[in-house]
């Protein structure tokens, strides 16, 4: 037999073997290019075009789902009965002050919730209203109250604090001069530590302009972890164990520093930005996005709002690689000081205590009071009828403290 006679050519292949292999060879050349395109993919901030919201997180993270009832979520909400702590009922709903015609009033109805300015006395007193259109704060401490002017975002003059039960001046106002009790404008930085997203419009005559639609409220999951969309489609898709899917962070195996940097991005001060808010995504180098001014050692920082530059200054910190999830776990609300306490055994025995030679086993579960008191802040400072209240805050400068030591 000839070579020739053995030889097979495409002529003599069938059609259907031929369309078989043309078909199979479109397929990988798909799936080389989707999965390429899948390994490329990189995280991206979230939005209302590619949030997928909490509940889609949920339905595989089950076990993440005490999130919804953390400070961090719950910290921007639409009002309702449910979200608005403090009651406007008749008889607890006045705010008074130290000018003897001037009160504020607080009313709900079929409309929503109000703020009222009254100033005088009678039918010669004059007055202004303003609906409430978000409420900030979970209400651990307090809540405040932020109104739309226009495009405008403002907050409102009154504010909720827990711990008295009762009406107070919005932190900042000292004086309540009716004049300015409504022009307090919130900025876009404001928002990236209770917000998702908002869209700012920008303005160069105001930084407080923002369109309504599409704001992604509170601190969801995607706020730390970027959007979730590519995500659900990689995971949901047959190709997901075929590339290893870029598109979503998780932090907890990233370095120290971009560790730190996830929390200090709201825990760290108010900073400077360099970036449009909502642009920055956990695992990217912070510095920038915000700037965020270092503290020299003998400087005064306050308790309030950078935990992180009192953490840095720790031995516990500079001696170890802990980060704030050494102790927090994000995912769930932590209240319990005897609990966070037993994190410090992890490290520490209970025997080292100078306190213990005298007082045993009684100082367990006091490691945080002992050691991050609580103090007061000398930044947020509320007017309450003329009387200045200020607010409490858990140092996070971990080290003796010979006066709290003394009270225990």
């Amino acid at each position: 037999m000839s070579s020739e006679a053995g030889r097979v050519t495409s002529s003599s292949l069938p059609a259907w073997l031929l369309g078989c292999a043309a078909l199979a060879f479109t397929a990988l050349v798909v799936l080389f290019v989707t999965v390429q395109r899948v390994a490329r993919h990189q995280p991206t901030p979230v939005r209302p075009a590619n949030a997928v919201g909490d509940s889609s997180c949920l339905s595989c993270h089950r076990n993440k789902a005490t999130f919804e009832q953390t400070a961090h979520r719950l910290t921007l909400r639409l009002p309702t009965r449910q979200t608005v702590l403090k009651r406007f009922d008749t008889g607890s709903n006045v705010l008074h002050t130290d000018h003897a015609d001037m009160h504020f009033r607080m009313d709900a109805d079929s409309t929503g919730f109000h703020q009222t300015l009254v100033v005088g006395n009678g039918p010669d007193s004059t007055s202004r209203t303003e609906r409430v259109a978000y409420v900030a704060g979970s209400g651990r401490k307090g809540q405040s109250f932020l109104y739309w002017s226009g495009d405008k975002l403002f907050q409102l003059p009154v504010s909720y604090w827990t711990s008295l039960d009762t009406w107070i001046g919005s932190p900042g106002r000292v004086g309540m001069d009716p004049r300015l009790s409504f022009n307090r404008a919130v900025a876009p930085r404001c928002f990236e530590c209770h917000a998702s997203w908002i869209e700012s419009v920008p303005n160069l005559t105001a930084e407080n302009e923002y369109k309504a639609d599409g704001a992604i409220l509170g601190i969801t999951c995607e706020r730390c972890h970027a959007s979730g969309q590519q995500h659900v489609a990689h995971e949901r898709s047959l190709l997901r164990g075929l590339a290893r899917d870029r598109s979503i962070v998780n932090p907890a195996p990233m370095p120290r520093e971009r560790k730190m940097e996830v929390c200090a991005q709201c825990h760290g001060g108010l900073g400077e930005p360099r970036l449009p808010a909502f642009t920055y995504v956990a695992g990217r180098r912070l510095e920038d996005y915000v700037h965020l001014e270092p503290k020299a050692s003998d400087e005064v920082v306050d308790v309030h709002a950078n935990q992180v530059a009192l953490l840095s200054r720790s031995r516990c910190f500079t001696s170890s690689q802990m980060t704030c999830t050494t102790c927090h776990d994000v995912h769930r609300p932590q209240r319990d000081v005897v609990e966070l306490s037993g994190r410090c055994l992890t490290c520490h025995q209970q025997q080292s205590c100078p306190l213990f030679a005298t007082r045993g086993s009684a100082i367990v579960g006091k490691c945080v009071d002992c050691h991050m008191p609580l103090q007061t802040s000398k930044i947020v400072v509320s007017d309450l009828e003329g009387s200045m209240q200020r607010v409490q805050g858990r140092s996070h400068w971990i080290r003796v403290y010979p006066d709290s030591a003394a009270r225990r």
